[in-house]
């Protein structure tokens, strides 16, 4: 078995976001799993490799989903990698196609978040003493969470969205409020979101606080949910029938980035640097750049993030995120459609299944199976994922012309 450098989507899957009161991680695993085998037409004997996401459970989810769908004494690869887990998982799949280890192989992003509250720090003082003691192998870099600043994700992009505005201007209250507006929007015409649910910009603004200028409807939902996706070399691809090939979508780009060396970075994470060193990676790795895209679903965990990602992933010039989006671009029906599902806001944030779950919708529109928010004569897409710790995913997705 030869190695590959072209590499192809050729089943994908994702399951109801929302609450699921009476599924496990295994049960939401195991349906996108066998969702995207039957619709790439394979089965478990077919897969070389298992990638399987899981961010809060406690371990061996590959394992667990085998015993479900089909042990067949494949390699397992257990995957933990913040917000970027599912991304993270479909690069493991692809890497092994490219190293000619197999030449189909599956990879699986699965959460139980419904109900887990505010994930990401915790607000609480280190002690009751009123000098902060720094200890432990971070001691000296961790910030003191719960004596100035924050921890909490919230907190965080909404400093991040807060810093692009006093740096280029505009980024008001209102205007975080209005990205929201639209991704709430969007969700009316997916089916699979947690909230199918339009939003007024006075109910967003008016909503409960969470952190100056996120409200709750401005931050992503947390929520059950898993998605899957089959990956395929190029030459095995080949093989297959017309009908699998005319449905396999090409992926042109896998890149994963982690935060470069900075002066502040031991301490502050920076989406911004590693977000536009993935994009960078990417767009030179599939040949193109932003004006090839037509579509974009990134990661949206509030609306703060989604104005910064307009500008780090090149989608406009830098600092011309506002105007970006005050040019109504970014509507499913504008010259770039951002988060046409929803996002994360409305959508749903299971946080593995994320980054498997935003290439399914790319890959929705790329096939024209999107029904009534397909965007028409989408060629090219581009998914992002970012998870702090840092880590960030971009997949750059080409439609087949087999």
């Amino acid at each position: 078995m030869s190695a590959s450098e072209d590499i192809w989507i050729l089943g994908i899957h994702m399951t109801k976001f929302g609450k699921h009161p009476t599924l496990d991680s295994v049960d939401l695993g195991a349906e996108a799993i066998i969702g995207a085998l039957a619709d790439g037409g394979v089965t478990m004997a077919d897969m070389g490799i298992l990638a399987a996401g899981n961010l809060m459970g406690s371990g061996g989810i590959g394992q667990q989903l085998q015993k479900q769908v089909g042990q067949t004494g494949i390699p397992v690869y257990n995957v933990s990698n913040a917000c970027a887990t599912g991304a993270t998982a479909l690069r493991t799949a692809i890497m092994a196609i490219r190293a000619g280890e197999c030449d189909m192989g599956l990879a699986v992003g699965v959460e139980k978040l419904a109900g887990a509250g505010l994930l990401g720090g915790g607000g609480k003082p280190k002690s009751d003493e009123k000098v902060w003691d720094p200890s432990g192998r971070y001691g000296a870099v961790a910030n003191p969470d719960g004596r100035i600043g924050t921890n909490t994700m919230p907190g965080v992009f909404a400093q991040i969205g807060m810093e692009y505005g006093h740096k280029y201007g505009g980024a008001t209250f209102e205007l975080f409020a209005r990205i929201s507006e639209k991704n709430h929007a969007h969700s009316t015409l997916n089916p699979l979101a947690a909230y199918s649910k339009a939003m007024t910009l006075e109910q967003i603004m008016g909503d409960m606080m969470i952190a100056y200028p996120n409200t709750r409807s401005m931050c992503s939902a947390n929520c059950d949910g898993a998605a899957a996706a089959v990956v395929v070399s190029g030459e095995k691809l080949r093989t297959l029938s017309k009908e699998q090939q005319r449905r396999a979508v090409k992926v042109s780009a896998s890149i994963l980035t982690t935060d470069p060396w900075e002066e502040a970075c031991q301490i502050l994470p920076n989406v911004n640097t590693l977000t536009k060193n993935a994009a960078t990676q990417a767009y030179e790795k599939a040949g193109g750049g932003p004006a090839d895209l037509d579509l974009v679903e990134w990661h949206d965990c509030f609306a703060t993030a989604e104005l910064v990602h307009y500008d780090n992933l090149g989608l406009c010039e830098e600092g011309g995120a506002v105007e970006f989006f005050e040019s109504g671009a970014t509507w499913r029906t504008g010259l770039l459609p951002v988060n046409v599902s929803g996002g994360l806001e409305s959508k749903g944030h299971p946080i593995a299944a994320t980054g498997i779950a935003n290439i399914w919708e790319i890959c929705q529109h790329l096939r024209d199976e999107c029904g009534d928010r397909q965007i028409e004569g989408a060629k090219v897409g581009l998914a992002h994922v970012i998870g702090l710790g840092s880590s960030c995913g971009v997949h750059i997705l080409e439609k087949s012309g087999l």
